[in-house]
This record gives structure tokens, sequence and C-alpha cells, in this order.
């Protein structure tokens, strides 16, 4: 069913739809409570030191984890898929930075740095940010192994064998890159430490129009071979005109 296609449902009077809207309502609400206590377990969760030093090539210049912080205390990496020599970012991870390009402002200004971490070279993932036109800050990882130790790129061997690692789980992944977001903490010593990463749908959250596409009677309406976003899904300036 496309999603101009008139959809069967039932029709009731507006008592009945409200006696049923309540009842979705609280299910709503046990929703909403468990989210806030899934979010106060996931801040309660231990931390890990970070105790390599990474090495990042920026547009100014080599830059270790630690200056990503850019002065605050907190830094969230989003992972994104765009491995050496692909040409163009990751169709996904796009949908997901065009969502929280916007939130940049407002997490600086609430002691949180957003970065973005590729293994592509510098010059590609520049090239592809301005056609973008993205200003959050986007970082190669390329000859470190920052995306090897966080479970998001997976050496060849590793895919061959099925040994991949992904999601916490051994996975068998058939691409070197996957995506994933990652959250650091910077005490006042300059100590970093690793608190938390999610990987497949668990940055789906960030992804606001899959959360107003659910308020729709079509849904996300996902029903092509992929049964995801990548069966609709295309860069901001890959849509055809509308007509």
């Amino acid at each position: 069913m496309s999603a101009h296609d008139a959809i069967s449902h039932p029709v009731v009077s507006r008592d009945e739809w409200l006696a049923a809207r309540k009842e979705l309502l609280t299910r709503e609400k046990e929703l909403t409570r468990l989210r806030d206590d899934l979010s106060t377990k996931r801040r309660a969760l231990p931390w890990v030191r970070v105790d390599k030093e990474y090495v990042f090539d920026t547009p100014e210049g080599r830059k270790t984890l630690a200056a990503l912080f850019e002065g605050r205390s907190q830094l969230i990496v989003h992972h994104f898929m765009f491995g050496p020599s692909w040409g163009a970012g990751c169709i996904g991870c796009s949908f997901t930075a065009d969502h929280i390009e916007g939130t940049r402002i407002h997490l600086e200004h609430h002691d949180v740095s957003l970065v973005r971490v590729s293994r592509a070279p510098l010059d590609e993932i520049e090239a592809y940010r301005r056609r973008m036109g993205w200003q959050v800050t986007w970082v190669s990882s390329h000859g470190s192994n920052f995306n090897y130790d966080y479970q998001v790129s997976f050496t060849p061997e590793a895919i061959a064998q099925g040994t991949a690692t992904y999601n916490y789980a051994t996975a068998n992944v058939s691409i070197e890159d996957l995506s994933g977001l990652s959250v650091f903490y910077r005490n006042t010593d300059g100590e970093i430490f690793h608190t938390y990463s999610t990987y497949g749908r668990g940055d789906e959250l960030v992804d606001t129009t899959y959360m107003l596409l659910d308020l729709t009677p079509h849904g996300r309406n996902e029903t092509g071979p992929h049964r995801n976003l990548m069966d609709w899904v295309k860069r901001h300036d890959e849509y055809e005109s509308a007509t």
C-alpha cells in the first residue's frame, strides 16, 4: 500500500474515539515513565577510563579526543558510516545527521559538545559536509583504532570469519563500517571516560522524522525489500521535486 492509497479503518463517534484514546494514553504514560527510568539507569552505568590517546584529522589540524570536548565536560560522538573511497556518506547516517544538526547550539549551551567521526579521509568528509550544508564538527579517524575500539568498524578478516562485534554481540556484518552514538565525559583533571554507546536501532530516537511518522495513519510505511529507511529515505539533495 502506498502512502497515497485510501486506508480502510474503523470510524466511530467522538465519544467512542475519546474512550479509545484515553485507553491508549494510559499505555503512553507507562512508556514515558519507563523511558525516564531507563534514562536514570543509563546515567548510573559505570564508566570506563579512556587510557589510549586517540588523534583525529580536523580542518584545524590534528586533534586529540580531549580537544574535541572544546572545553566542555561531555561529548557525544556520532559514528557516521563513511569509509575511505566511498565517495559519499551513508544515506541512513545522513538522515540522522539532518536531524541532529539543529541540536548543536542547544547542546553546546548545556555543557555538551557534538562531533561526527568517520574513517574516510578528511578531504572526502569535507567535500560531503559542504554538499550537505552541515555545520557540526566532523573529523576523520583515518589511521586510528578509534572506530574499531568502539565497534563500529570491522576488519576484512573479522567480516570473513563472522567474528565482528556489533551492538554487544557477535554479528555477521557485510560492510566495514556501521553506525552508532557514543558518549564521553572529561573531568576537571583531564581524565576521559567512556560512559555509553548505542548501536543498531538504539540511535533511532534522534530521528525525529520517525517520531512524527509514528503519529500518522500510515506510520513509517516501510514496505519495501529492506523493511527500513533504505526503502524510501534519500539524501536531502536527492529527492525529486514535488509535483
